[in-house]
């Protein structure tokens, strides 16, 4: 039985995760509190939330999603299923709950490039 997590990071941790293979347990995680839309909705944006609280101002916001086994431990490159992203850099006090845009994990790389 796998829990799909939603981690907040930065596209430095996002480069981190394409370069090194995984992001560690150590990193904030959000679980959804069900299967429905709405919860995994609600989850994303608080990993979104959470990933403005790392940039600290301008910038762009970015959730990797991926499908564990153990909720709790490292984030392996392969259990990615998909990563969302402010399409654009954000201004520092932009509105919050502006949707993500959705990138497959092939896209990781011309995310990355801008």
């Amino acid at each position: 039985m796998s829990a799909r997590i939603y981690l907040p990071t930065t596209l430095a941790g996002l480069a981190r995760l394409r370069d090194e293979g995984s992001l560690p347990d150590s990193a904030e995680r959000y679980v959804a509190d069900g299967d429905s839309e709405e919860q995994e909705y609600a989850a994303l944006m608080a990993a979104a939330a959470e990933s403005a609280e790392l940039l600290g101002g301008a910038g762009r916001r970015v959730v990797v999603v991926a499908d564990l086994a153990d909720p709790d431990g490292d984030v392996p490159l392969r259990d990615v299923v998909a990563v969302h992203a402010d399409p654009h850099d954000r201004p520092a006090g932009a509105d919050p709950e502006e949707d993500l845009a959705w990138y497959a994990t092939q896209e990781i790389g011309a995310l990355l490039s801008g």
